[in-house]
């Protein structure tokens, strides 16, 4: 059972009030993990081995299994992961990709790189993910694939989906970037498409200490075309195939993803407590908080609250020591690189509404319950202030 204390007077106690609380703090993990990281690099050093190496095929055996997946592909990096998995199914010039426009850039940037062209559709309301109700309006004799984002942790509502896929002969290649670990009805994200896509990011629930990524298939043929696919098309050493790319998990970090993955569902445990003590302090709070739907398992990458005073709130933590950010500032079709695509304010109506209100609060599982209650309590304090 989670304690709840008085945030009045927590607010009230000088040392609480000069607490330094970053919005990430990877410094922390790394101190937990020390000896075991600290080994895992030593043991690639000595090894001489950098690229393509044992640590890489175990952690894509280890990942595989950890979701459930027949296969898995290391590569460069999430957008590598997107990026591969669309010409994996021969996805380019001509063809259309539907997606959302409240994604990071290189969501979109992928599909843009491969060939074709990104069609948006806007979000739900409460989970901030595709509006399975818009989708089939966008479908049109060029669409090739359904791109959905589980975005902040939650999931898409998958199974609406691939019924929509199978009906038109689409593909479904998930991004999976934020949603390690997340589930839609028990089951694993990236496990429901063609393809399931993720990040390694250095702030990823599932971090490493650079770029990487990973894809994730049953499809066996769609496995052989990416192994050829992130190392020049080859299909033995100076013998290419197909045409392809430089994109590979290099042993440094897939030796660290293989110390990290051990603690995911614990770490992911700790996220979960974190969201829910949130939810206890600022349950009378006038800011929106994140929504868990009734067949998701929300692993909270982000937890991402919504008020219309976002930049004064912001301003207000940051001057008490309080980092936060903001994913997404600028929905991706009032991006300067991609108002080609034609589309106007207005088009996607909550998508605006949110970039202009989301606001991500500090988690992680190092967070101590005393920082959670502290960014709370001035939540609430900002609140009872006459700005």
């Amino acid at each position: 059972m989670i304690i709840m204390r008085n945030t009045k007077s927590i607010i009230g106690n000088e040392k609480i009030n000069n607490m330094k609380i970053p919005v990430f703090d990877l410094k922390r993990q790394y101190e937990h993990l020390k000896t075991e990281l600290d080994k895992a690099f030593t043991n690639v050093f000595e090894s001489g081995n950098f690229v393509l190496g044992e640590n890489v095929r175990l952690f894509e055996e280890e990942f595989a299994n950890y979701l459930g997946a027949g296969f898995a592909v290391g590569v460069g990096s999430g957008t590598e992961a997107l990026h591969l998995s669309l010409k994996a199914c021969d996805i380019g010039s001509g063809d259309e990709v539907i997606t959302v426009p409240n994604t990071a850039v290189p969501t979109i940037s992928a599909i843009s790189f491969a060939g074709a062209k990104p069609v948006f559709v806007d979000i739900t309301p409460d989970t901030y993910t595709m509006d399975l109700k818009k989708i089939e309006e966008k479908i049109t004799d060029k669409t090739r694939a359904i791109l959905p984002v589980h975005i902040y942790g939650h999931t898409t509502e998958m199974e609406q989906i691939m019924k929509l896929a199978k009906a038109h002969n689409l593909r479904v290649i998930e991004d999976a970037c934020q949603a390690h670990g997340a589930k839609y009805n028990g089951k694993n994200a990236g496990t429901f498409g063609d393809m399931g896509c993720f990040s390694f990011y250095p702030t990823k629930n599932l971090g490493a200490y650079g770029d990487g990524g990973i894809v994730v298939t049953d499809n066996e043929e769609l496995y052989k075309k990416l192994i050829m696919l992130r190392n020049y098309g080859e299909v033995k050493k100076f013998t290419s195939k197909i045409e392809g790319f430089n994109s590979r998990l290099d042993e440094i970090q897939a030796a660290v993803l293989r110390v990290k993955l051990k603690y995911l569902d614990e770490w992911t445990n700790r996220r979960r407590e974190i969201a829910t003590l949130y939810h206890q302090l600022l349950y009378n709070s006038n800011v929106q908080l994140p929504c868990e739907r009734q067949w998701a398992k929300h692993v909270y990458h982000l937890f991402v609250i919504r008020t219309n005073k976002r930049d004064a709130l912001k301003d207000y933590l940051q001057e008490r020591g309080v980092g936060t950010h903001i994913h997404y500032p600028i929905p991706i079709h009032f991006q300067e690189a991609y108002k080609k695509l034609g589309y106007n304010t207005g088009d996607f109506p909550i998508s605006e509404r949110n970039a202009g209100e989301i606001l991500s609060l500090p988690i992680y599982p190092e967070l101590t319950t005393e920082e959670i209650e502290t960014v709370a309590g001035l939540i609430t304090e900002f609140q009872n202030t006459d700005l």
